[in-house]
């Protein structure tokens, strides 16, 4: 037992008021008992040993913990002091090689049929074990059923007949066409006596019956023959030849005016009244060229599907008419020459033509609508490029018929192609609101421009210069392009004042480039200078949208116009 003093000793060894305590004098004490009564009956589970050793840490006697319960720790060692290193994010992960298609195969047996062979151990299948032995372990693969047994589950239709055939045996059904076995289940109902009818069913006398005609002539169903090679042409002038025996090819001399000068030498002005009108359909002029340098001829293109070729001079008469598309013109284009002509449809055909004979000379198509066609104006070239409707403008070969280049940058479908630089290289505009140059011949673009602020370019017009590009722009305005290695817009010659959005509306500059002309879908014709931007003249042209405009090449103030209404007038 412990035993306490009652009086202490301070730990201060100088303090002068500590009683100096030593052997001879005694001190008075009282022994306290503070344990309470404890059994000792255990004494290794229940007495506490305090040993005085430089460890601080306290030692208990006997077990303070229960044994572990419960699975073994599949990442714990085999000796058992540890885990195993992980190797991925929620714990050690052990490799097996396996194929792509063997693990697809494993994958989908595990969700068809519940379980999967492990790859680990040879023979040893997890998942539901009573499907495996009902299945004998196959995976989808061996259980797949053979191309006989598939053929027996499918449904077999009825043939979709001849489309010529209207009623009777071998009439067309086309996508109406029953599956065999709805038809054999309909027939046994109907051959079964004194069964009550459908309630879509009507009762129908014998006597009344509707008798099977027989087939009808294929004339009589309506379906029209391929008219793709059906190209005709008809001459509709006072005479072919006149009493030299000249065509109307031949450029006339006894008019007052020299066709055959340079065009751009005289200076031009713009007109002011109508002097004469070609009216031949309803349909609208979709397009309007004047023949190269003397402008003696003008072709038009109608959504009519039909192209006509005008006398300017004389009697300005209707010389011809050439048919052979099924679907409205989009786009036509003379060649350098002025011999032939290109032209585009929705129909998805490009026709080269004989201007003299109306005969078609060669046809080129590659499944897209054209909506641009131009030659390539080198006289030594044999070429022409066609912007269509797949974002890509095509370059054939007209002696060949060959697609020769591919230009594929554009995003949207192309609108312009204009040839600049002496013909080396081209502009082309699109409906992604962009513009971009080529080196003819090279399908990488040498320039690209594409501003947030920019709408689509719709038409295109070159100035006699060489030096620039007059686009119409979607957002009623007319902007200009320089055509030289910069190919920047010069954002001080914008002209405004007419409205074009929503049309495809021509831009076209005077041969001395001092007047730019456009129309307007107000039916208005609209005149500017080209140095100030200001508008000069306009004047009310149609009754609808003015669409087409062209301005004469040697004529000093002489322009044509046409629109929706399908007229073409001549002004002055």
């Amino acid at each position: 037992m412990t035993s306490l003093g009652i009086e202490y000793q301070s730990s201060d060894e100088d303090s002068p008021l500590a009683p100096s305590m030593d052997n001879n004098h005694a001190v008075s004490t009282a022994l306290l008992d503070t344990a309470p009564e404890v059994s000792i009956d255990n004494p290794l589970h229940l007495q506490m040993i305090l040993a005085q050793s430089p460890n601080t840490s306290l030692s208990y006697g006997g077990e303070t913990s229960q044994s572990l319960q419960g699975p073994a720790n599949p990442f714990k060692l085999a000796d058992g002091n540890g885990l195993k290193r992980k190797n991925v994010l929620t714990g050690y992960a052990e490799e097996a090689v396996i194929s792509n298609a063997s693990f697809n195969t494993h994958h989908r047996t595990f969700q068809s049929n519940g379980y999967a062979q492990d790859p680990s151990v040879t023979g040893r299948y997890v998942g539901d074990l009573a499907n495996v032995e009902r299945t004998g372990g196959r995976d989808v693969v061996q259980m797949r059923p053979s191309k006989g047994a598939s053929e027996a589950f499918r449904r077999k239709r009825q043939k979709k007949g001849d489309s010529s055939i209207v009623d009777g045996d071998g009439a067309y059904r086309g996508p109406w066409a029953r599956y065999e076995s709805l038809d054999q289940a309909y027939e046994d109902e109907a051959n079964m006596a004194g069964e009550e009818l459908a309630s879509d069913e009507e009762y129908i006398e014998e006597s009344i019956v509707p008798a099977r005609a027989p087939a009808m002539d294929r004339a009589a169903t309506g379906y029209e023959d391929d008219v793709s090679s059906a190209e005709t042409s008809t001459f509709h002038g006072s005479q072919l030849y006149d009493y030299q025996g000249r065509s109307y090819m031949h450029v006339p001399l006894d008019l007052g005016i020299d066709l055959r000068k340079e065009v751009g030498l005289e200076r031009n002005y713009h007109p002011k009244k109508q002097i004469f009108k070609w009216k031949f359909g309803s349909k609208p002029i979709t397009a309007l060229r004047f023949f190269p340098n003397s402008g003696h001829l003008l072709l038009s293109a109608s959504a009519d599907s039909r192209i006509k070729l005008w006398s300017v001079y004389n009697e300005r008469e209707l010389l011809r008419t050439y048919s052979g598309h099924s679907k409205s013109v989009s786009d036509v284009t003379f060649s350098s020459s002025g011999a032939q002509f290109l032209s585009g449809s929705y129909d998805r055909k490009m026709v080269l033509w004989d201007v003299e004979t109306g005969k078609v000379i060669s046809r080129f198509n590659n499944g897209k609508i054209p909506h641009v066609i131009k030659f390539h104006p080198d006289p030594s070239s044999h070429e022409f490029l066609a912007g269509m409707s797949d974002n890509k403008i095509v370059q054939f070969d007209i002696r060949s018929g060959e697609l020769t280049q591919e230009y594929n940058h554009h995003l949207a479908s192309i609108n312009t192609i204009t040839f600049v630089d002496d013909n080396r290289r081209m502009i082309s505009s699109s409906d992604d609101k962009s513009i971009l140059a080529w080196e003819i011949g090279i399908p990488v673009p040498v320039k690209r421009i594409a501003e947030p602020h920019m709408y689509s370019l719709v038409r295109a017009a070159p100035h006699p210069s060489g030096k620039s590009v007059a686009f119409q722009s979607s957002d009623n305005q007319i902007v200009v392009y320089a055509s030289t290695d910069r190919f920047r817009q010069n954002r001080k010659k914008v002209f405004k004042g007419h409205n074009c959005a929503g049309y495809a509306i021509d831009v076209a500059i005077s041969p001395d480039g001092n007047f730019i002309m456009t129309g307007d879908t107000g039916g208005y014709a609209c005149f500017y200078d080209w140095k100030t931007t200001k508008m000069l003249h306009k004047f009310v042209a149609s009754d609808g949208p003015v669409t087409c405009a062209q301005w004469h090449p040697q004529e000093t103030s002489k322009v044509v116009t046409a629109g929706l209404d399908g007229t073409i007038k001549y002004w002055d």
